[in-house]
């Protein structure tokens, strides 16, 4: 299944949503208020889109989630790395490393992962 584009503001959205979920759409409208500072029509406005593209489902006023926060990271690292890099992993992670100096626990768990993924 295809991810669809969730684009910043509707991130954020999202990011409540998978915190809350399933969450009655009155709730949910007073939560973007408090933490996006967003009108109820805003909100509304923006669950009809995102119900529209797949991403989530609003029925009997319960808005629940189709799309997994990692699944929309995955989807939103890999169309960067496509963009930026040329598809390139390698490159990503070392302009990564360039730019972010790591711990000694995160470098080991990033070569945990390496190895795991090896394995297979």
């Amino acid at each position: 299944m295809e991810i669809p584009k969730i684009f910043d503001s509707e991130y954020r959205f999202c990011l409540i949503l998978w915190e809350h979920e399933p969450v009655n759409s009155t709730q949910l409208v007073q939560l973007c208020k408090e933490q996006l500072d967003w009108s109820k029509a805003t909100t509304y406005t923006v669950i009809r889109r995102l119900a529209e593209r797949g991403v989530l489902k609003n029925e009997n006023a319960t808005v629940t989630s189709l799309v997994s926060k990692e699944d929309v990271q995955v989807a939103e690292l890999d169309e960067m790395v496509e963009r930026t890099f040329e598809g390139s992993i390698p490159a990503f992670i070392a302009a990564f490393c360039r730019s972010k100096k790591l711990s000694e626990k995160e470098l080991t768990h990033l070569q945990k992962l390496i190895d795991e993924y090896k394995e297979g």
